[in-house]
């Protein structure tokens, strides 16, 4: 089919889906394969691998954190690694992407031309939405190839089959949280709430598969989240398809309620009442402004933190008793030592550290978003500076995301102060203990956006991902510490298994400044860049 026969926002959308779902889709493959190929260096026979699985054993508080897989196979270790990581940059990618070419092209006045000739909102709705499924389809093919071509080694074996079953868990996760943001966009009024809304319905889907997980007699409550669907896929193992059936059911249900809704609206409004005025959102000046734009996205992700943070505390006096020393060593290889409750809240806090700098890399993004949907360059209109713009915006992400982390320990703290856990303060430490590596992915993410603008997604998301993955390696054996020092998860303390380490607390902050402050000075420099 020639390109001109296809309808225009089709292209539009797909063009852009096809881009960012690929890049997504070498991020988590890069995760993916470099965890399959460091098991297979290090665990060679059969007999190193069954050491591996005993010294493990099947303890619940592990399966809470990582999921139910074996550790006895190049397969089922990767899935144990990986599986967590997956499918939340597979969810996120989703619910972002249609949040984006939805609702956030009908907040900036686009979506308005295109129901403007002979179409309707409905038809529009469903090209966008059937556009970012070629996204997806460039997940499945980036996560999939990669798997075959590290499976066809030796120190892998892995099967072709197999390796594209497995590229379908990040391509239901996809599918299913695209087709969430499709139907939140219709719901709320501006982009944010679209996406925090559908960032919900991932935080409770991630709860509901970690207490599952937690016990043995609660394991049916995976059939209750869209990732505990994808958990009973077991790929790399006893495959089974049952799973597809709510997978593709969740699916099409959204997308088709959004198709619905969007024909029961008018344009530029959400079918929940918006309660925001212009005169209330400009109420308090550009600093009050910032605040009202971050605020409400800003809770929901505090919710989520809170919400994981209350399970870790309760999961962690629940089931780390049998925690064998063993275990306690392999965990001690992500940096978390002491004895099991606190080793185990050291893991737990650095899954909570990734959740935070996912915070921060998304706010990064919202400075990129605020400027290429035109808002900036009414602002500045009026007598705004740009430096005081920028620094309004960093400063309230910044008490944002130290929120973030306080409510992180606090969370925890009452999760677990049932059983007798760790003292409040302790865990309140460990809970700011995240900031230092979110404000860096901040900075970093800031210092793209002052020189490279359209790259400050990509470089926020990318620092994230690679100190991910460097610290997803470095639990399987032995690393260059060189390679190590990369990884601001690396650099973290693992509280409060350990004391927070005050000296890399200042320089990772002292990196976040310098970062920020040099994304000012090229900001102040450049002209504004639309999308």
């Amino acid at each position: 089919m020639r390109e001109a026969a296809l309808p225009p926002v089709w292209r539009i959308s797909a063009r852009g889906a096809a881009r960012s779902g690929a890049l997504w889709g070498y991020l988590i493959a890069a995760v993916v394969a470099s965890s399959a190929w460091t098991y297979g260096g290090f665990y060679k026979t059969a007999a190193q691998r069954a050491r591996l699985e005993d010294a493990y054993g099947q303890n619940h508080a592990l399966a809470a954190l990582f999921g139910p897989f074996r550790l006895d196979s190049v397969g089922q270790f990767t899935l144990f690694k990986t599986f967590v990581v997956v499918v939340v940059l597979a969810s996120l990618w989703g619910l972002l992407t249609t949040t984006r070419w939805l609702r956030g092209e009908e907040e900036a006045g686009r979506f308005a031309l295109l129901v403007a000739g002979p179409t309707t909102v409905s038809r529009t709705t469903l090209l966008s939405v059937l556009g970012t499924a070629t996204g997806v389809l460039a997940i499945f093919a980036v996560t999939a190839a990669a798997w075959a071509l590290v499976g066809s080694a030796a120190r892998v074996h892995v099967g072709a089959g197999a390796a594209v079953f497995f590229a379908l868990v990040p391509t239901s996760c996809a599918s299913m949280f695209a087709a969430v943001g499709a139907l939140t966009s219709q719901l709320a009024a501006t982009r944010r709430q679209a996406a925090g809304l559908a960032g919900l319905v991932l935080g409770l889907s991630y709860a509901i598969r970690l207490v599952a997980d937690s016990s043995r007699d609660l394991t049916w409550l995976r059939w209750l989240s869209p990732i505990g669907w994808t958990e009973q896929l077991h790929p790399l193992g006893a495959a089974s398809a049952l799973p597809f059936l709510p997978i593709v059911g969740l699916t099409l249900g959204c997308v088709a309620g959004s198709v619905l809704l969007a024909g029961h609206r008018d344009v530029g409004a959400g079918i929940l009442p918006d309660h925001s005025s212009v005169r209330r959102r400009f109420a308090g000046g550009s600093l009050g402004l910032a605040a009202r734009l971050t605020i409400p996205t800003g809770a929901l992700w505090c919710l989520g933190v809170v919400a994981g943070g209350l399970l870790f505390g309760f999961v962690a006096q629940g089931s780390t008793t049998s925690l064998s020393g063993s275990v306690l060593h392999v965990l001690s290889r992500l940096g978390a030592s002491g004895g099991p409750v606190r080793a185990y809240l050291g893991v737990a806090f650095l899954m909570t550290a990734f959740v935070v700098a996912l915070l921060a890399a998304s706010l990064a993004q919202g400075l990129r978003r605020e400027e290429g949907d035109g808002h900036l360059v009414h602002l500045l209109t009026r007598p705004l500076s740009r430096s005081r713009w920028y620094c309004e915006r960093l400063v309230v992400a910044v008490g944002l995301l130290t929120v973030a982390g306080a409510l992180a320990g606090l969370a925890t703290w009452i999760g677990g102060s049932g059983h007798g856990g760790a003292p409040l303060g302790t865990l309140l430490a460990a809970g700011l203990n995240v900031v230092p590596p979110a404000a860096c992915v901040l900075g970093v993410g800031a210092l793209a956006f002052g020189v490279w603008p359209r790259a400050t997604g990509a470089v926020a998301y990318g620092v994230l991902t690679w100190s991910l993955l460097v610290e997803v390696v470095a639990g399987v054996g032995p690393v260059n510490h060189w390679l190590l020092d990369t990884s601001l998860f690396h650099q973290m303390s693992a509280a409060p298994s350990v004391p927070p380490d005050l000296t890399v607390v200042v320089v990772l902050v002292s990196i976040a400044v310098a970062s920020g402050s040099a994304g000012l000075v090229a900001f102040r420099r450049r002209d504004l860049v639309g999308d």
